[in-house]
């Protein structure tokens, strides 16, 4: 069930700025002292980008980077147990543990890139693993020439898509112009192939751990790696309810590239052991064949995959963001925020049209609250400054920070315009957003 009403929402003069000047940070977590620390993701999108590094902010307002020189693009950081675990999109992807006396262990290695997307945020489960996402290495299971455009990648041959379970090919291949050949020539690339390999009918491939589009988990030192679900693109907000259940936000496929797909939301899912979310053959239960996901950018859609019948059937989602909106990362409010105990907030960074999309009306950019009793979205402020990222109530206060990637959009040619040190994180105190909910 999805719905969206308005509430009484968080006004400007609410919010307060408690760090400026970061260059495109995407993470926030807290130590249980109520530290805070900052990823700055390290895109290259200006000339001169630094690697990728962890900002520590502590509760007397004083900074220091705690570490520099990583790997990027930085995805994730997460406090656990006396330790920083840091997740890295590099080639390969790695999740990196730092202690509080500044050794740093990987903890997981050799994971797929690079690709369109990559490792997600850690999170630790009621149970002592780790869990953490796997994103897509492709659009829609297909490499193509899109990946010349995306702005943190922008590279072609890259690797292709591995995936968690078994899967047979039907053996549909794209068409695209070849950069590497004689002008005008063309090259066919198949679903799960190297780009400019065909797809051949009938052919098997093995489901492998790590794979892409998934969900995996681990022992806290990286031991026994198992896959929990496959087929979610790219679940960038990854963490769990009061009850133990385990909620991702999945940025949906676009239109763009080999197979193109349109008007696709972003959806909110449940993970569960064991399940199929469709990735790269369906959408929340739907097929990509429907004709609710005609793109702009291509013709008709076709199946990759043969062998639906042999996988899970494709989960649904819980709720379904607009589309385009790109739901990030959540936190659930604590005990201390009263009647808003319990439920979730989330970032929705926004589109980045014209590069997903072909030109159209602006999306996400805000804050929502979820309600998990019923699913429902409700509005709680645009904002703060260009595009909130990642949200974090505080261990001791309970109040609301929320991490602003910066300034960032394209324009009509998918130019990149961007500001280094745009970045910010403001703090909403708990008595308001208790206020909100009387």
């Amino acid at each position: 069930m999805t719905s969206t009403s308005a509430t009484t929402t968080v006004a400007r003069d609410d919010l307060e700025l408690i760090c400026d000047g970061l260059t495109f940070p995407n993470s926030l977590t807290f130590d249980v002292q109520g530290n805070a620390f900052i990823g700055e993701s390290g895109v290259p999108f200006y000339d001169g980008a630094p690697s990728a590094a962890v900002l520590r902010i502590a509760m007397d307002g004083s900074r220091e980077y705690v570490a520099q020189d990583l790997g990027r693009p930085l995805n994730g950081t997460t406090w656990f147990d006396g330790g920083l675990f840091i997740s890295v999109g590099d080639d390969p992807g790695q999740i990196i543990c730092i202690a509080e006396d500044g050794a740093r262990t990987t903890i997981v290695n050799n994971l797929p890139g690079p690709g369109n997307y990559h490792i997600n945020m850690v999170a630790f489960g009621p149970d002592g693993k780790l869990y953490f996402s796997q994103g897509a290495m492709s659009n829609l299971g297909i490499v193509g020439l899109d990946a010349y455009e995306l702005g943190w990648l922008m590279r072609l041959p890259h690797a292709h898509d591995v995936p968690g379970l078994d899967i047979e090919l039907a053996g549909f291949n794209a068409e695209t112009e070849d950069p590497f050949g004689e002008e005008g020539s063309t090259v066919a690339t198949g679903a799960f192939c190297n780009f400019g390999e065909v797809a051949k009918p009938g052919t098997r491939v093995k489901g492998s751990i790590p794979c892409s589009s998934a969900v995996m988990r681990c022992n806290p030192d990286g031991s026994d790696l198992e896959l929990v679900a496959w087929g979610i693109r790219n679940a960038y907000g990854l963490g769990f309810l009061p009850d133990g259940r385990l909620i991702a936000t999945d940025q949906s496929s676009d239109d763009r590239g080999s197979r193109a797909i349109g008007n696709v939301p972003e959806l909110l899912f449940e993970v569960k052991q064991g399940c199929w979310y469709g990735w790269p053959d369906f959408v929340g239960g739907r097929p990509v064949t429907d004709k609710r996901f005609k793109a702009s950018r291509g013709g008709p859609l076709e199946f990759v995959l043969a062998n639906h019948d042999e996988l899970p059937t494709p989960e649904r989602g819980l709720l379904e963001f607009p589309s385009h909106s790109s739901a990030v990362k959540f936190d659930v409010a604590p005990d201390s925020c009263g009647a808003m105990a319990g439920q979730m907030f989330v970032a929705l960074f926004g589109d980045e049209r014209p590069m997903t999309a072909p030109v159209g009306p602006r999306a996400g950019r805000a804050v929502v609250r979820v309600d998990p009793s019923d699913w429902s979205i409700h509005e709680l402020f645009d904002g703060p400054r260009h595009r909130p990222i990642d949200l974090r109530f505080h261990p001791t206060t309970g109040d609301l920070y929320i991490l602003d990637f910066g300034d960032f959009e394209m324009t009509e040619d998918n130019e990149i315009l961007s500001e280094p040190r745009s970045g910010s994180l403001w703090r909403i105190a708990s008595d308001r957003l208790v206020a909100l909910a009387v």
